[in-house]
């Protein structure tokens, strides 16, 4: 009777958990990992009995290898100082097992989905889906991260012509990338003969397809022919006429400077080329009798002056009628006015 009772009561715990609602970015973060494909390699091995407690004991998190020496872009990249840092490839009993903790987790991501699709998501199936997910990925990003030197060695052994080496090591991650979803520990082989076989397919699929747009395509692209020079050509028109401005005020003198000020103004700026590079401060400071913190401030209220009269030059559209013209020709037009009548 106790018994009976009891079974009740778990059913009754377990019907009010389905029921329970899921929390949205729960059920938000489980939704978008079950819509993802997880095809795993098999193995006779899962199938054995407590089988998942032999291989996710304690010590089953190993930390990620370090990446900061993988820096294939660099100059220094086919030298053999670009790969000190690499971490060393798995022995053979440890490559077996990551891959079969790997395939195993993305096991149980199936079988969650067809679970999920059968009875509906919850909340306990949410969270064991989220931490299988997060098993993929570290056994992923392990496998991919201890193998990460294949793609430098084969780099190193190949010669694509032309091809981009940035290009080249980019294939070489992609085909990294898929050897680990395919490769079938079972048969015996090690992973890094099959990456190995890999990478350098891909190379040669980037060769052919770089040959190929050579052909269809024979012309060089040369970036700074197809740049637009309009900007750069219309801030050196700009600058031209700052400056042919900038010598009429000088010569003619319309901003009433003096023999001083024209001096530093023509030795420092040398446009007329009467030296063969314009003055420094002191050399100027020189000719002229004074220092050159004193050549500074001539200097400055030169260009002050040329300054000022230029931004009048440009925002005045028209020129101002004189105060004192106004009232005569008011009166020249009463007297005209008078006359008239």
């Amino acid at each position: 009777m106790a018994a009976a009772l009891l079974a009740n009561q778990n059913k009754k715990t377990q019907a009010s958990a389905r029921r329970s609602p899921v929390p949205r970015h729960l059920r938000e973060r489980a939704e978008a990992i079950l819509a993802e494909n997880y095809a795993y390699m098999d193995s006779p091995l899962f199938r054995r009995k407590n089988i998942e407690a032999e291989l996710f004991t304690e010590d089953a998190e190993r930390a990620l290898p370090l990446v900061s020496w993988y820096q294939p872009t660099r100059d220094d990249a086919f030298e053999d100082q670009a790969m000190v840092g690499a971490p060393q490839l798995m022995k053979p009993e440890e490559e077996r097992l990551m891959f079969y903790r790997f395939n195993y987790a993305k096991m149980r991501l199936c079988q969650l989905q067809r679970k999920v699709k059968r009875e509906g998501l919850t909340k306990e199936l949410a969270e064991q889906v989220i931490e299988w997910h997060r098993r993929y990925e570290h056994y992923r990003e392990y496998l991919v991260r201890t193998n990460l030197a294949l793609v430098l060695a084969m780099a190193k052994r190949t010669r694509l012509g032309d091809v981009d080496f940035a290009e080249i090591v980019s294939e070489g991650n992609m085909a990294l990338l898929r050897a680990v979803d395919k490769f079938n520990v079972d048969r015996g082989f090690k992973f890094s003969t099959y990456a190995c076989r890999a990478i350098l397919k891909a190379f040669s699929r980037t060769a052919m397809k770089h040959s190929r747009h050579r052909t269809r395509f024979p012309v060089e692209f040369e970036p700074d022919l197809e740049k637009s020079d309009w900007i750069d050509k219309k801030r050196d028109i700009v600058e031209e006429e700052c400056i042919d401005e900038l010598k009429q005020i000088v010569d003619r003198n319309l901003a009433d400077l003096s023999d001083t000020e024209q001096t530093v103004i023509r030795r420092r700026f040398n446009w007329q080329q009467e030296e063969e590079q314009p003055l420094t401060l002191e050399e100027v400071g020189k000719i002229i009798g004074v220092t050159k913190e004193r050549v500074r401030q001539i200097q400055n209220k030169a260009l002050a002056k040329i300054r000022k009269l230029m931004e009048e030059g440009v925002l005045r559209t028209r020129p101002e009628p004189r105060p004192s013209q106004e009232p005569q020709e008011k009166s020249q037009d009463k007297l005209d006015t008078t006359g008239s009548a």
